[in-house]
C-alpha cells in the first residue's frame, strides 16, 4: 500500500512539473534545445511508466539521453537554463533591449516573472529529484549516475539567488546592454544565404599583439570609441601592403570592446548586394556593429559596388548611428580601371567620360577615414618578430633570432607582419621538438 501511495504521489508531482513546463508564457524557447527537450521527454516517459503505459527500459533510455545532452553542454541543468534565459529571444527580451523596464507593458513584465519563477522551480526539482524518481520507477538498487556539471559563474548573479522572479528588472537591463538571441550568444557573426550566422570561435587576436602602425591603430580605436559612445563614427577603409595586419586590427577591436556591446558582422564580397538589407536588420538594435568587408575590390558595374555606395553615401533614409563599415583592401582605388576606360573622342563614346573615370577613382573617398599601411621595412619587420618571439617565450639571442627571421623573409613571403607571425609560429614548434 505504501509503494502504491508513493507512486501516486510521484504521478501527481510529474503531472505538476509537466503542467508547469507547458504553462510558460514567453520563455518556452528555453526548453526547446537538446537539453530541455530530453528533460521533457524524460518526465513524460516517467509519467507513462508510473501509469503502466510505459516500460522501465524506456525510462532508463530517456535518462541516458538527458545525461548525454547535459554532458555535451558541459553544464549543470540549472546553469544551462540560466544561460538559455540570458540568450532568450522572446517578446519580453526583445522589447526589454529597446526600452526601459518601467516602460514595458505590465502584462509582459508579469509574464516574465511568472515564467522565471516556474523555471527556477523546475531547475531545482530536476537537480534534486530526477535521479531518485528514476531509481524508484525502475526499482534500481542504487541511484543512477548523476551528471555533475561545473557551476559556471553567471554574468547575472541574481538569477542564482533565492528568487529568479525578483531579478526580472535586472534581467531586462542585461538584455538592453548585451542583446538577445544570436547577439547575446555570439560576438562575431557572418551574413550567409540571407541570414546572420554566429561564429562560435572568432579569431582571438588582441590589440596588444599588433606591433607598428601605431598611428593607424590609434585612429581606428578612436573612431570605434566614437561609435561605442554614441557619437557619429566614420566608415573606414584600411588599405595597403598585404600581411600588414589590417584585418587583424579590425578583429582585435572586437576582442577589446565586445563587453561594451560591440559586435562584428563579416560580409563577403559576394554578399555585398544585400548590404542595405543587413543595415536595416541592425538599425534598431541597441548593440554597436562593425560591418567588416575584407579584401575589397570591384569589377565595373558590379551590383555590390552600388549596394556599398548606397550604405556609404546614404539615401533618404537616415544613416543608422549604431554601425560603421570597416573594409580592407590591397588597392587604393577599389574599382579596377583599364586603359580602355580612358576617354577617347570617338563616335558613340560617352560625352562626359572623364566624369565616369573620376567616379571610379574617387569611390574610396566615400569612406570617411582612410588608413594607409605601408610595406614593412626591415626595422619594422624585426620589431614585430621580437615582439611575437617574446610573447611566445622564445629565448634565442637577438643576433640569432634576427638572422633566422631575415632568412625566413627572403625565402618566403617578404617582410610583413604576417610573415613575422608565420616565422615565429614555425620557430616555436621547431625549437620545442628539437
Amino acid at each position: 500500500m505504501s509503494q502504491d501511495r508513493s507512486l501516486t504521489e510521484l504521478a501527481q508531482t510529474l503531472q505538476t512539473r509537466l503542467h508547469q513546463a507547458a504553462s510558460l508564457l514567453v520563455y518556452q524557447v528555453v526548453l526547446q534545445d537538446a537539453v530541455g527537450q530530453s528533460w521533457l521527454q524524460l518526465l513524460q516517459t516517467l509519467d507513462r511508466a508510473v501509469s503502466n503505459s510505459g516500460s522501465q527500459v524506456e525510462v532508463l533510455q530517456a535518462y541516458g539521453r538527458w545525461f548525454a545532452a547535459l554532458a555535451a553542454s558541459g553544464q549543470s541543468f540549472q546553469s544551462h537554463l540560466i544561460e538559455r534565459i540570458l540568450q532568450a529571444d522572446n517578446p519580453f527580451s526583445h522589447q526589454a533591449q529597446r526600452q526601459p523596464y518601467s516602460d514595458l507593458p505590465e502584462v509582459l513584465r508579469s509574464a516574465a516573472c511568472h515564467d522565471l519563477s516556474l523555471l527556477q522551480e523546475l531547475a531545482r526539482s530536476a537537480e534534486r529529484n530526477l535521479s531518485e524518481w528514476v531509481q524508484q520507477v525502475c526499482e534500481l538498487g542504487q541511484l543512477p549516475l548523476v551528471w555533475q556539471g561545473p557551476e559556471a559563474g553567471s554574468p547575472l548573479p541574481l538569477l542564482e539567488s533565492d528568487s529568479w522572479a525578483e531579478a526580472t528588472a535586472t534581467l531586462a537591463d542585461y538584455y538592453r546592454h548585451h542583446g538577445v538571441g544570436l547577439f547575446a550568444e555570439f560576438r562575431a557573426l557572418r551574413w550567409q544565404a540571407g541570414s546572420l550566422v554566429g561564429i562560435s570561435v572568432p579569431d582571438r587576436v588582441q590589440l596588444g599583439d599588433l606591433v607598428s602602425y601605431e598611428g593607424q591603430k590609434e585612429l581606428l580605436i578612436k573612431n570605434t570609441e566614437f561609435l561605442l559612445n554614441g557619437f557619429p563614427a566614420l566608415h573606414v577603409l584600411l588599405y595597403g601592403s598585404r600581411g600588414s595586419g589590417k584585418s587583424s586590427l579590425v578583429k582585435a577591436l572586437l576582442n577589446a570592446y565586445h563587453d561594451r556591446g560591440l559586435r562584428l558582422i563579416e560580409v563577403t564580397k559576394s554578399e555585398l548586394g544585400e548590404l542595405p538589407a543587413i543595415v536595416e536588420h541592425l538599425r534598431h538594435l541597441p548593440q554597436k556593429f562593425i560591418i567588416f568587408v575584407d579584401d575589397l575590390s570591384f569589377e565595373e558595374d558590379e551590383a555590390a559596388f552600388k549596394a556599398l555606395k548606397v550604405v556609404l553615401e546614404g539615401t533618404l533614409t537616415a544613416r543608422p548611428e549604431n554601425l560603421v563599415v570597416y573594409a580592407t583592401s590591397n588597392r587604393r582605388h577599389l574599382i579596377r580601371e583599364f586603359f580602355g576606360d580612358r576617354p577617347r573622342p570617338q563616335n558613340g563614346d560617352e560625352i562626359h567620360a572623364w566624369d565616369t573615370v573620376q567616379e571610379k577613382l574617387s569611390f574610396s573617398d566615400r569612406f570617411g577615414l582612410t588608413l594607409t599601411f605601408e610595406p614593412a621595412d626591415q626595422t619594422t619587420y624585426l620589431e614585430i618578430v621580437h615582439h611575437l618571439a617574446h610573447q611566445a617565450g622564445i629565448s634565442l639571442t637577438q643576433a640569432d633570432l634576427e638572422y633566422r627571421a631575415l632568412q625566413w623573409a627572403t625565402r618566403h613571403n617578404g617582410r610583413s607582419g604576417r610573415t613575422a607571425r608565420q616565422f615565429v609560429d614555425f620557430l616555436r614548434a621547431d625549437l620545442a621538438l628539437a
